[in-house]
């Protein structure tokens, strides 16, 4: 039955709403789509919820022809097996726990590994039963701190996700590869460019995982690609690791009095003019740059650290965050900061602007005493041999020739700087060049954490208890309707590609009298009866300039406007896309839209 306008739920506006930031938003929330019940939560209105029921279909297509079978979990939770896989505290403010009457706790499900590897404990206890994949379409729930661009972070969305069950870890890779080879069908049918990318396990464990990203200049994802086919997220990127030098006849350090030099700049300036070299002078690049920053865990405690990277680059949070936990052991999703004044009052052996390295070891450096208790890390180019020009931990003095491994060591080696274009790829395959891009999906190889921690194990070929291999694949569904909208949109409004649009066509009439009125009905009658979905503008009281405004701004691929041809026996049929127009003769009209619907 078409959508009449005259009493669909729909109220278009003319202007962007003030908090909507990107064009995705905006144009959603003009045309009518989804309404703001709250910061990062969404009303689906009736067009908006056409267009998510296609994406949907789409997945659930893709989904099953690889053998996906459908299931549908709770969104709220118990909190026991969270709690049995730690997760409960590792989610730290990002989960949603809520009490019930009898004072038990709840959670709203952030995803649901849990839920999916117990269903299969409680159902599954052979090898003969596996593999099995099931996958759900649901509401998620995480309390962002800065929910921004509409769908594209939000406290609640839609996401399809999937977990492969298998014997061994060859079933493993097996289900990894259709899954992946799935997602790249599902985009490609949802017109979304996306470039499969390496990137970090994060809370969610396990060893390979690939994020599927969609390169547009509004994406808070950062990722590179070389042109020999190096692609990862610059989270997961590493860095091509200099050779060892050897130290064996490096003259011994000095400490030199620098006084107002607490900035690389200033530093750089004070050593070509205290100690000038006379092959080149020196640079940002010479220097060690020590970073203090404060690691909050799951739990709240904050842990200063220092990290010591060369002068001439910028350490990259996000890149910290997600390499961090895992070099100190931390279970679940850390935040990572600036330390800030009262963090660098708390140990007062770092002098802000002149701090060095050595904290944390358990020898003395410069003649101080440097077991701070602090721990110092260091980026992968500082190597054993390298020599740098750096803080003395003390006020208005740095080292110069400080060389490391000989006068300095690290407790561990962390990828934290900023990735730049032009940096080699760590396969060889050439220089990476940066883009940015909004993360549509992720893929991992899970392995047994979940199933260790849950005891799910099934009776193998040889009658003996197995734990059981894990995957877990997930895809934004409503991010993918927002990067939709992205991509396809003009300055008119949206432009919807044709099978996921909210309609078929648009019918509108933009005259009046009966004979108008008439043609118009017949022909979406006509439509109707050969499966054509429509969207009718039979307003009766609205002018022909809205009309047109709306159908523009709503993006519908084909309109059809029986307005003053009608008389002359033809209507106009215009594509959205490209805005070419053409007088179709009324009696070939169905034809011509069944035509142009069904390509």
């Amino acid at each position: 039955m078409a959508l009449r306008l005259s009493n669909l739920f729909l109220r278009t506006l003319r202007d962007n709403p003030a908090d909507a930031e990107v064009a995705s938003h905006q144009l959603l929330m003009r045309a009518g789509f989804i309404r703001r019940a709250a910061p990062g939560i969404y009303t689906w209105l009736p067009m908006g919820l056409k267009v998510l029921a296609k994406v949907e279909a789409i997945v659930r297509d893709e989904m099953n022809a690889i053998g996906g079978q459908e299931v549908s979990f709770p969104s709220l939770l118990p909190r026991e097996p969270y709690e049995q896989t730690g997760r409960w505290d590792e989610y730290g403010e990002g989960l949603f726990r809520l009490k019930d009457r009898k004072d038990a706790d709840y959670l709203l499900a952030p995803t649901h590994e849990e839920m999916f590897t117990l269903l299969v404990k409680d159902l599954y206890n052979s090898y003969k039963d596996l593999p099995v994949y099931l996958y759900q379409i649901q509401n998620k729930y995480r309390d962002e701190a800065r929910p921004r661009a509409g769908l594209l972070r939000g406290r609640e969305f839609v996401m399809k996700d999937s977990y492969s069950f298998t014997v061994d870890d060859e079933g493993l890779e097996e289900a990894y590869q259709k899954h992946r080879a799935a997602y790249l069908k599902i985009f490609a049918r949802l017109g979304l460019e996306v470039v499969p990318v390496a990137a970090t396990a994060g809370a969610m464990g396990g060893s390979t995982s690939e994020e599927f990203l969609h390169p547009t200049p509004i994406g808070e994802d950062t990722f590179v690609r070389s042109n020999g086919g190096y692609a990862a997220n610059v989270e997961a990127v590493t860095t091509v690791v200099p050779e060892e030098i050897s130290y064996d006849d490096a003259p011994p350090f000095q400490v030199r009095h620098t006084p107002d030099t607490p900035t690389i700049a200033t530093l750089v300036a004070a050593a070509n003019e205290l100690a000038p070299r006379e092959d080149r002078e020196w640079t940002a690049a010479d220097t060690l740059k020590n970073v203090v920053l404060t690691i909050v865990h799951p739990s709240g405690q904050r842990e200063v650290v220092v990290v010591g990277v060369p002068g001439d680059r910028a350490v990259d949070l996000k890149r910290v965050q997600a390499n961090i936990g895992a070099l100190m052991e931390i279970g679940g999703e850390v935040a990572v900061e600036q330390a800030t004044d009262e963090d660098l009052r708390s140990h007062p052996l770092l002098v802000k602007g002149y701090v060095g390295p050595g904290l944390g070891l358990d020898h003395q450096v410069l003649g101080t005493e440097a077991a701070t208790g602090l721990t110092f890390f260091v980026d992968p180019r500082v190597v054993s041999g390298t020599t740098w020009i750096t803080g003395a931990n003390v006020s208005g003095q740095h080292v110069f020739g400080l060389v490391a491994g000989r006068d300095f060591g690290w407790d561990g080696t962390i990828e934290a700087v900023e990735v730049r274009a032009g940096d080699e790829a760590p396969d060889g395959s050439g220089p990476l060049e940066t883009a940015r891009g909004i993360e549509l999906g992720h893929i991992f190889q899970l392995g047994r954490k979940y199933a260790e921690s849950l005891h799910l194990r099934v009776l193998d070929a040889n009658g003996k208890q197995a734990t059981v291999t894990m995957g877990s694949y997930g895809i934004g569904v409503t991010r993918a309707v927002a990067a939709i909208a992205e991509r396809y949109h003009d300055e008119k409004g949206l432009v919807w590609p044709r099978n996921v649009a909210p309609a078929d066509v648009h019918v509108m009439v933009t005259g009046k009298g009966e004979e108008l009125i008439a043609g118009a009905e017949k022909l979406v009658a006509d439509l109707e009866a050969r499966g054509v979905e429509v969207l009718f503008d039979d307003r009766p009281k609205v002018s022909a300039g809205v009309k047109f405004g709306d159908a523009e701004l709503i993006g519908v691929p084909t309109v059809v406007v029986v307005g003053r041809g009608y008389a002359e026996g033809v209507v106009e049929v215009k594509d959205r896309a490209s805005g070419e127009r053409e007088n179709i003769a009324v009696d070939e009209a169905a034809d011509y839209v069944v035509s142009a619907v069904r390509g």
